[in-house]
């Protein structure tokens, strides 16, 4: 398969039409779930599509073991591009690399307004023209408006899109009437997109791998909000529970 051909057939075709076209220039989405169900490889997936068209992306992880995102790109640009049989993929993964920077913080140590300097420093002097940024491991139940404002505004500046990943705490009510995770409830109004992750039954003795300790069967994708839209539904893909992998239902 050509990459062009692989891009066209791409899952996340489906995901960009199920929430209008996916997230534009200047706005924020959410892909939210309890810890170990995948909201890491929906997020690499993103930003692999985004890097597959010979786009640049900026990956910011603000957990303890960042090394482990390079590991995260590297497993599943190999096992989606193995099920394709990909012409040239040892120079499309060289290339893949060129155009995606990881950077890493500690959200204790640092402001917003730092971090943003950061950012602008490596798009804008550092001549890194990011189409997109994923942010990874941010705790948003430490997080307030303002913060969340500063990055909107920043985002709609620079023309990026900004997804988020947000861990939903266990014994704990998670989410609203309307499947909105209660963290982001004082700033919901400043993000565009809120897409929910949830594990579905499989057949019995069915598990992933122990680094992976998500029940098998299938993980649901469900959008809560799609800009001004707040009806949560079920959308037509799932999680592979093995691979992580997008799938079409």
């Amino acid at each position: 398969m050509i990459l062009s051909e692989l891009i066209q057939r791409s899952p996340i075709r489906i995901f960009e039409q199920s929430i209008c076209g996916g997230l534009k220039a200047g706005e924020i989405g959410i892909i939210a779930s309890l810890n170990g169900v995948g909201k890491t490889s929906v997020l690499v997936q993103l930003a692999l599509d985004k890097l597959l068209q010979g786009k640049k992306v900026i990956h910011v992880s603000f957990t303890q073991h960042a090394q482990y995102v390079i590991a995260w790109y590297e497993d599943i640009f190999d096992e989606f591009i193995s099920k394709k049989n990909l012409e040239n993929a040892g120079e499309v993964k060289n290339e893949v690399v060129k155009n995606r920077v990881l950077m890493n913080f500690n959200q204790d140590g640092m402001s917003s307004d730092q971090i943003i300097r950061s950012l602008r420093a490596m798009i804008v002097e550092g001549g890194f023209a990011a189409e997109a940024v994923i942010v990874d491991g941010f705790d948003f139940s430490r997080a307030d408006r303002d913060r969340i404002a500063n990055v909107k505004a920043f985002a709609g500046e620079l023309g990026l899109s900004v997804w988020y990943s947000c861990t939903l705490r266990e014994k704990e009510q998670q989410c609203d009437g309307q499947n909105i995770p209660l963290a982001i409830k004082n700033f919901v109004d400043l993000v565009d997109v809120v897409i929910m992750l949830e594990p579905r039954p499989g057949s019995a003795g069915e598990r992933v791998s122990a680094m992976r300790d998500t029940p098998a069967g299938h993980i649901e994708l469900s959008v809560s909000k799609d800009r001004g839209i707040m009806d949560s539904k079920a959308l037509a893909m799932r999680l592979d529970p093995k691979t992580l992998l997008i799938l079409e239902s």
